[in-house]
């Protein structure tokens, strides 16, 4: 199991819905500095194939570390051995295939995010979505910015560090976008979530990572409780 990074958490503007408060886990972990992934371990056929696509060794490994780790936390969460666990694909919310946002058969909703070596999981009672990057360079900003909702575009503009600013919006839009099951098919012109924002029906929250990263959470429904899991 990678080693857990511990962190105080601190909240975005969270809007209380008119629904059951929604309890969120989250674990943030490190993978090992040089991952060697002599196997596949306890992913499922969908997880091999993708594992199988990556031409870099290291990109290979990575993501067979963090596909363990998250199978490692689901089965821990739900009593069963990670290599049991039967990952399935929700219906496409635009266009109804079976394409859409991974998860369990049966058990709780889920999300995994990572970046480099930082892994993100985030398991709640309701859709999830969770995103952790690492922060934005200045060409990255120029490509994507114009693409953004304008308010969003003024926050980062305004922004004494834009390539924070950037990032923590980025990262806050991606969680939702994987909450509500549409990733970045959606344009990222048609919402504006931003540092503050909250979609109506969902609540999005600000997860401190390691300097050098930003991570958020989205969950469909008022947030309560929000805990770090130190270990499996």
């Amino acid at each position: 199991m990678p080693d857990p990074i511990r962190s105080p958490l601190q909240f975005g503007a969270v809007t209380i819905l008119p629904t059951t408060a929604v309890d969120v886990r989250l674990w943030l972990l490190r993978l090992p500095g040089d991952p060697a992934a002599t196997g596949f371990g306890p992913l499922g056929p969908e997880e091999r194939t993708r594992a199988t696509a990556f031409r870099r060794p290291d990109l290979r490994a990575r993501y067979v570390a963090a596909h363990t780790a998250l199978r490692e936390i689901l089965g821990a969460e739900t009593g069963r051995a990670p290599g049991d666990l039967v990952m399935v694909r929700e219906p496409c919310p635009g266009c109804g295939e079976l394409h859409g946002r991974p998860a369990l058969e049966d058990g709780p909703h889920f999300s995994l995010s990572h970046s480099d070596d930082v892994v993100l999981v985030g398991v709640a009672d309701a859709p999830i979505g969770v995103d952790v990057e690492g922060t934005a360079t200045e060409s990255s900003i120029g490509d994507v910015l114009p693409r953004l909702h304008p308010a969003e575009q003024a926050e980062i503009r305004d922004a004494a560090d834009r390539s924070a600013a950037f990032t923590t919006v980025w990262v806050r839009k991606e969680a939702w976008l994987k909450g509500i099951g549409i990733g970045l098919a959606r344009s990222l012109a048609e919402d504006h979530i931003g540092h503050r924002g909250q979609p109506p029906g969902w609540s999005v929250a600000d997860v401190p990572a390691i300097p050098g990263y930003a991570a958020a959470v989205a969950v469909r429904g008022a947030l309560g409780r929000l805990e770090v899991a130190d270990r499996v």
